[in-house]
């Protein structure tokens, strides 16, 4: 066999040549006093999985609320009084929402791409509900009047971020919204419940609407009615219900491609810290001030 020669100008055998490019000493054992890289395959396939875990992006749709240090005791007896104001608008919003979400479809289908100011106002008006659903029945986490915004406000207890997709699957967005997000549809049957009605002999004898997020904010109103306190365990789990909701609202509404996962994500800020403002919410903020 040929000999191979080294980088001082050396002959070596090339069975030796291999150990030297690899990073052995030239008697092919390893040496024990320094550290190398693992170079067998089950160690490059660890290291692959490690990494492909570290860049996993988070996920699109981030949702954070912020529990006041001092809840009132009886504000909530009169928040739905309060919120007629914030109804009558959100009726509103959610018929144009409804509209601009056909479009957005028809869109999707045919270019692959969601109509950046359609996202910018439906990200908007679910903005806008999640605060109005904080500040009320759906988590009772603030006393904070929400602000009559699309915007983001980001000194706002509760704030709901959804990264724009640069393009999205034309085949997802015929099936996604009814068939792929069935399972999730049924386990939020559960969080909002719905009404379930039952008859005997033409007379109703039994009523239920009520879900999981419904039983758990009655215990709170009356912790807090009670003892001044909202229990800290049962406000994460809160959150961890409605993060879930919006995951699958905006997966279904063609927001993200993302599939939600099937994960209870509990406390204000599992989702890690909320982006700045961009300039849409700029523009945003622009628009909606008086």
């Amino acid at each position: 066999m040929a000999a191979a020669e080294t980088l001082e100008g050396e002959r070596v055998h090339p069975l030796l040549s291999r150990h030297i490019v690899a990073g052995l000493p030239a008697d092919g054992r390893a040496d024990t006093g320094r550290k190398s890289l693992p170079v067998g395959r089950g160690s490059r396939h660890r290291d692959g999985m490690r990494s492909t875990r570290a860049a996993s992006p988070a996920y699109p749709v981030r949702v954070h609320g912020q529990l006041d240090d001092s809840v009132s005791r009886w504000l909530w007896l009169v928040k739905w009084l309060l919120l007629i104001p914030h109804l009558f608008v959100l009726l509103f919003l959610w018929i144009a929402f409804a509209v601009l979400t056909l479009i957005a479809w028809v869109a999707v289908v045919a270019t692959a791409h969601y109509p950046r100011w359609i996202f910018n106002v439906n990200v908007g008006v679910l903005r806008w509900s999640w605060r109005v659903a904080y500040y009320s029945y759906a988590a009772l986490g603030t006393d904070r009047y929400p602000p009559f915004t699309l915007a983001d406000v980001p000194d706002y207890p509760a704030r709901l971020e959804i990264d724009y997709p640069e393009r999205l699957s034309r085949a997802l967005a015929l099936v996604k919204w009814w068939l792929l997000a069935l399972p999730h549809y049924l386990v939020l049957g559960l969080f909002l419940g719905g009404n379930v009605e039952l008859w005997r002999d033409e007379h109703l004898v039994l009523r239920s609407g009520g879900g999981l997020i419904a039983v758990l904010m009655l215990i709170a109103a009356v912790a807090l009615l009670f003892t001044g306190r909202y229990p800290a365990g049962l406000f994460d789990l809160v959150l961890g219900l409605n993060r879930w909701v919006l995951r699958v609202a905006a997966y279904a509404l063609l927001l993200t491609d993302r599939y939600p996962p099937f994960r209870l994500d509990q406390g204000g800020g599992a989702d890690g810290p909320m982006p700045p403002r961009t300039s849409d919410d700029m523009q945003l903020a622009t628009s909606a001030a008086p």
